[in-house]
């Protein structure tokens, strides 16, 4: 008699997919994730910039940041919905915009605050309030 040749794949040729495909997994999604967190930083940037725009408007036009004075109303979450978006220190001449993540973007710990003043200056600090800037406004 002759012995019929089966074509297909036996269950340690199986398993031994299933344990590729899992190695690659818990190498890929961690770091899909990281990606994730570090794009939609520019929700935050984005967010800071306009309300920025917003009150540089009104200071060209009334010589003042008074938000009595504005047209607009600032964005108190970004674009994106990443982002809680704050104004702080409000004075006639000064201001400080600040950005923190919410939701699942407040898994973002090295970008933990970011902050914008009427001079220009970008900060950023992690969840131990080290100074994150060159890394959080996108220069590295």
């Amino acid at each position: 008699m002759r012995r019929r040749k089966y074509a297909g794949v036996t269950l340690i040729e199986l398993m031994v997919v299933v344990a590729i495909v899992g190695i690659l997994a818990s190498i890929a999604v961690p770091s899909y994730r990281r990606y994730v967190l570090r794009t939609n930083r520019t929700d935050a940037v984005r967010g800071l910039t306009l309300n920025a725009q917003i009150l540089q408007r009104c200071y060209s036009q009334n010589f003042t940041f008074n938000l009595a004075a504005c047209t607009g109303p600032l964005a108190a979450v970004s674009a994106n919905g990443n982002y809680n978006l704050a104004i702080g220190n409000l004075t006639n001449n000064t201001y400080t915009l600040t950005a923190t993540p919410q939701g699942s973007q407040a898994a973002d710990t090295t970008c933990a605050s970011f902050t914008l003043d009427q001079t220009g200056r970008q900060t950023a600090v992690d969840t131990g309030a080290v100074d994150q800037s060159l890394t959080c406004w996108g220069a590295n």
